[in-house]
C-alpha cells in the first residue's frame, strides 16, 4: 500500500528529431561521464602521507564530486574545427555535418562584456529539454572538468514551458590556433531545480554562540578524516 502512495520521481526529457536519433551525440548523466583523471586518482596518496599530512585527495571531497556528477552533460552534436586568430578577435569554424553547428552572435548584443574583444559565438543544439511543471534548468560550463578552447555562457531557462531548442552562446578562450572539438565534447552541464526552492529570504548578522559551536564541531569532525560529510551532511538530504 505504501508503494502506491509514493510520488513518482520527476523526469527530465531530452528529445530530438527522429532523423537525428543515433546520429548526433546524446546527453549523458554527468555521473556516468567522470573525467579520466578523476577516475584514476586514488582516494589517498600513500606517497604524500606523513604525521602531518593524511594524503587525502579530492577523491574524498564529496562537495567536489557532487558538482562533478550532478545533472546532465549536453554534448557537441558533431565534430567542429575552430580556428582562433588575431589575438582571439576572430573565430572561424568548419564542419562536415549536414546541419549548422556554430554561428555568430552580434558583438553589440554583449557590448562591454568582460570577454571583449573576443567575439561571441553560438553552438547549435538539436535536443529539446522538457521538465515537469515548476521546474527550470541551470545551464553552465561543465564543472570541475578540463577547459576547452571556449567557454559557454551560463543561463537559466524555464524548461517546463520553453520547448524550443536552447542553443549555447560561447566565447573563445584559447590562444590563437586551430582546434578540433570532437563530437560528444561536453558543452554545458544542465542542472534541473524546482523554482519554488529558489525562493529564500536572507539575513546578515553575527553568529550565535550555539552556531559558532556547531561550526567548529563540523569542521573538526571533517578534518578528523572519518568521512563525516558523507555520513552526516549527505544523509540529511
Amino acid at each position: 500500500m505504501l508503494s502506491l502512495l509514493k510520488r513518482p520521481r520527476p523526469v527530465i526529457s531530452f528529445t530530438c528529431a527522429p532523423g537525428d536519433l543515433g546520429v548526433i551525440a546524446e546527453p549523458k548523466p554527468a555521473k556516468t561521464a567522470l573525467p579520466e583523471w578523476y577516475r584514476k586518482l586514488p582516494a589517498v596518496d600513500a606517497a604524500e602521507r606523513s604525521p602531518t599530512n593524511s594524503g587525502l585527495t579530492v577523491k574524498r571531497c564529496m562537495p567536489f564530486f557532487d558538482a562533478l556528477s550532478t545533472g546532465w552533460l549536453m554534448p557537441l552534436a558533431a565534430t567542429v574545427r575552430m580556428e582562433i586568430r588575431d589575438d582571439g578577435k576572430t573565430v572561424n569554424s568548419g564542419w562536415e555535418f549536414d546541419r549548422p553547428l556554430v554561428s555568430n552572435h552580434g558583438a553589440h548584443q554583449v557590448a562591454g562584456n568582460p570577454r571583449e574583444p573576443a567575439p561571441p559565438g553560438k553552438f547549435h543544439n538539436f535536443w529539446s529539454i522538457r521538465t515537469p511543471p515548476g521546474w527550470s534548468c541551470l545551464f553552465l560550463p561543465p564543472l570541475n572538468r578540463a577547459p576547452q578552447p571556449f567557454e559557454c555562457v551560463a543561463a537559466i531557462v524555464d524548461t517546463d514551458t520553453y520547448a524550443a531548442h536552447i542553443h549555447f552562446p560561447f566565447f573563445p578562450t584559447a590562444p590563437d590556433g586551430l582546434y578540433v572539438v570532437e563530437k560528444g565534447t561536453p558543452l554545458i552541464q544542465v542542472i534541473p531545480f524546482r523554482r519554488d526552492s529558489a525562493s529564500i529570504d536572507d539575513e546578515i548578522r553575527a553568529e550565535t554562540e550555539a552556531e559558532a559551536g556547531e561550526r567548529e564541531r563540523v569542521y573538526r569532525n571533517t578534518v578528523a578524516g572519518d568521512g563525516w560529510y558523507r555520513k552526516h551532511a549527505r544523509a540529511a538530504r
